[in-house]
């Protein structure tokens, strides 16, 4: 009995109007979602599989940033990138030390320039944010997506929560040009101040220039 009228009920559903207008919505949803699927999926694609230096290089274009990019090998640390800044003239190249507080629930991004040397015994009275050390590379993964020796202002597009405080070097603040690494060594990117400053207000994150040394 109860097979003969699930047949029959199957019957009349399929051959009622509200059946038939069922099918033409179904279709036409199916439809939309191809049509979304078919044109976001290449976007969302390119993004996902993006380098770190195209993930700037897009966020800069996005905001509208004009910048310079210098290719050359990788350059972990200061010393090593000299050799190759000196084909970039009348630019302020930058150091970017990553840190965190004795409680490790505040991290710190210091920009400076990078003639300069800074003791962290004088960082902690200049700051006065107590008990500095540097962060981990768990750490700089987790809050600015980088790993050592590509440490960068750039960095703060991945921290989303926007959880990293900058200290500026007063210096930065009347340098024409800057330079950093594209949250990859293997390159320097140039901008100029006021796109370094359209930069800082976009990500959002607390920052303040200070005396340094």
């Amino acid at each position: 009995m109860f097979l003969w009228f699930y047949s029959n009920m199957d019957k009349y559903i399929r051959n009622s109007r509200l059946y038939h207008l069922s099918l033409r919505k179904k279709e036409k949803s199916a439809t939309q979602s191809e049509f979304i699927f078919s044109t976001f999926a290449p976007i969302i694609s390119h993004i996902l599989f993006m380098s770190r230096k195209e993930k700037v290089f897009d966020y800069l274009q996005r905001l509208g940033i004009e910048y310079e990019c210098h290719e050359h090998p990788p350059v972990p640390t200061v010393e090593i990138a000299r050799q190759y800044w000196a084909d970039i003239p009348d630019v302020q190249h930058c150091k970017n030390l990553f840190f965190r507080n004795h409680k490790g629930n505040k991290h710190y991004l210091i920009i400076f320039d990078c003639d300069q040397n800074l003791a962290i015994r004088d960082l902690e009275e200049r700051l006065k944010q107590g008990k500095l050390s540097f962060a981990s590379e768990e750490r700089m993964i987790k809050y600015l997506g980088l790993s050592p020796g590509s440490v960068s202002l750039f960095g703060l597009i991945n921290d989303t929560e926007n959880h990293v405080h900058l200290f500026l070097d007063q210096k930065l603040e009347k340098a024409a040009k800057l330079s950093f690494h594209p949250n990859d060594n293997t390159a320097s990117l140039v901008i100029t101040n006021e796109g370094f400053r359209r930069f800082l207000a976009q990500c959002g994150n607390s920052y303040e220039y200070i005396d340094l040394y």
